[in-house]
């Protein structure tokens, strides 16, 4: 029945990697080769998932598991095929627009697609809860190596796709047409909502256990569950006991009549509620190192595409570089089942952890290799204080191609513009060395493999230690951490956008990933006490091996 989850959560997977790649291209080209509306768009999803993340997961643990996934599947596609018949309209009609009502219609069309993307970007959010969180835990039931397995192989697809889908898409574009680009992706959209629908029924009539869901608790009971103690645990017993265990006390009450204040103080109550019951929990020290891993320039993200056309490498370049990380990415899933095989969930995430690390080394060790444009002298703000000051409007992107930008010089990281490289223009400019840049890589591409075993690492974590009343909502307090932090390293660029600061962003980078390492090993302790260091070959099947802090008799 497994093996029925994989296609239901490799096509919204590519869906999802084509939209996100082609929706930012669509806002790029619409205003003018500007990043202002891109800006607009990612600050708009980040802060959406940020402040709504709890309660999409509290929606998912409230109702049904069929009605959860069906409603986010169809309401995730519907919003893409919409957003993709207007931006069609846009493209169409954009000078006949620009005219009416002096242009604000056209603005009005920005608006409305920036919210119909992260209305998409939010359901997409709910279903990889209830998909990739609950049922493929209440599908492996009690057996965790299977658990383990079908996570890996959930996000080996998740790396193929994030490679093919828009290498597909650019294609596309590149020899259609944007406008040809939105027809295929609502296209895609459509045709695969339909077999996602589907296979979401198939999957639940043939596991009866997806019917059967703890009512949701009440805040006062979850924080009485939240302060219960792990140790009181018998040590034979799975997570599948566990769940009885916290739940089978409680019995769904009637619906009381509340007040309109009170309707309107919910949702408050259920975020701030929601934040504690995740600080409560067991694996909070997990799950927060996890997410100050996403505080990182170290990716393969704009930011470091944008460092690495200022070194001078080239487009095909950068995208073999991607394949091998795609590549690495995958070995990194095929370490983690073999590492829990052998030495148990958690020492896998220490290992992982320190496998990072020393990759990641290199990427600290390249800030002072020839090559490296890392000047402490120069100021990181220098960039944004110098027009602030001297009121030089921000300029636009005037899409230069990339053998201009090589020769002459070095494309802004924070609005765009061209800075030439060398300030001297007698001189002709001197290539730059690659042993900076080529350390940089290899580093960041070696440290996927620890990188996306140790995500799995607490991804399991999770699924395994977080009650089932709980499961949605704490998920979704994750995504919004991971959210934060990545908000964090975005600003982080913006207040030191210019390339000599790049060194001193690649250093706090590691920093951040040290940092998020140390509480998983702060909770790995807690959790293993003398033995964490004592590896040994657990039942693949039975073996609690992720016991919760305090519980270290389990282990």
């Amino acid at each position: 029945m497994g093996l029925l989850l994989f296609p239901v959560g490799s096509a919204p997977m590519t869906g999802d990697r084509m939209w996100h790649f082609a929706v930012s291209v669509f806002l790029v080209e619409l205003y003018g080769n500007s990043l202002l509306l891109t800006a607009v768009y990612g600050l708009v999803v980040a802060g959406s998932v940020l402040l709504l993340g709890a309660l999409i997961g509290d929606w998912v643990d409230k109702n049904a598991r069929l009605k959860v996934a069906q409603t986010s599947l169809i309401v995730q596609n519907s919003s893409v095929i919409l957003c993709g018949v207007i931006l069609m309209i846009i493209f169409l009609f954009k000078t006949q627009l620009l005219t009416l009502y002096h242009g604000w219609l056209l603005t009005l069309c920005y608006i409305l697609v920036i919210t119909i993307a992260n209305i998409a970007n939010l359901a997409s959010t709910a279903t990889a809860i209830t998909i990739q969180r609950d049922w493929i835990v209440v599908v492996a039931g009690e057996d965790r190596s299977k658990l383990a397995d079908m996570n890996a192989t959930i996000r080996r697809i998740d790396q193929l796709t994030n490679i093919l889908a828009p290498m597909a898409v650019g294609q596309i574009m590149t020899f259609g047409s944007p406008m040809i680009g939105c027809g295929f992706i609502s296209g895609w959209n459509l045709m695969s909502m339909c077999v996602e629908y589907l296979l979401l029924w198939k999957v639940y009539q043939k596991t009866p256990t997806l019917a059967h869901k703890s009512a949701k608790v009440e805040a006062s009971e979850l924080k009485q569950l939240n302060a219960k103690k792990e140790s009181d645990m018998k040590p034979a017993e799975g997570v599948q006991l566990i769940i009885e265990k916290d739940v089978s006390g409680f019995e769904p009450q009637q619906e009381k009549e509340v007040g309109c204040a009170a309707r309107i103080a919910e949702p408050f109550i259920t975020f701030r509620d929601g934040w504690v019951a995740y600080y409560n929990q067991p694996v909070f020290l997990a799950g927060m190192g996890l997410a100050f891993l996403y505080m990182t320039v170290l990716g393969f993200d704009c930011i470091t595409t944008g460092y690495a056309y200022t070194q001078g490498l080239s487009g095909s370049v950068l995208s073999l570089l991607m394949g091998a990380s795609a590549v690495t990415g995958i070995m990194g899933t095929v370490a983690f089942t073999w590492l829990r095989r052998k030495c148990g969930l958690i020492r896998t995430g220490l290992i992982s952890g320190v496998a990072q690390l020393a990759c990641l080394i290199l990427c600290a060790i390249s800030v002072f290799m020839p090559g490296s444009p890392m000047d402490l002298t120069v100021s990181p703000f220098a960039d944004i204080s110098a027009r602030l000051f001297e009121n030089e409007p921000l300029p636009t992107i005037a899409s230069p191609e990339p053998e201009m930008i090589f020769a002459t010089g070095i494309p802004n990281l924070l609005n765009g513009s061209i800075a030439p490289v060398n300030s001297d223009p007698e001189m002709s400019p001197e290539p730059v060395p690659l042993i900076s840049v080529s350390l940089l890589f290899a580093g960041v591409i070696a440290a996927r493999v620890g990188l996306w075993s140790f995500d799995l690492t607490v991804t399991q974590l999770l699924q395994e230690n977080v009650i089932e009343s709980e499961r949605g909502i704490i998920n979704g307090v994750q995504n919004s951490m991971n959210y934060l932090l990545d908000l964090l390293h975005f600003i982080m660029v913006i207040l030191a956008p210019n390339p000599e600061a790049f060194g001193l962003l690649v250093l706090i980078s590691v920093s951040f990933v040290a940092m998020g390492h140390i509480m998983y090993f702060r909770f790995a302790q807690k959790s293993l006490g003398k033995q964490l260091f004592v590896c040994h070959t657990p039942d693949p099947k039975t073996a609690p091996d992720s016991s919760p802090p305090g519980n270290t008799s389990t282990v």
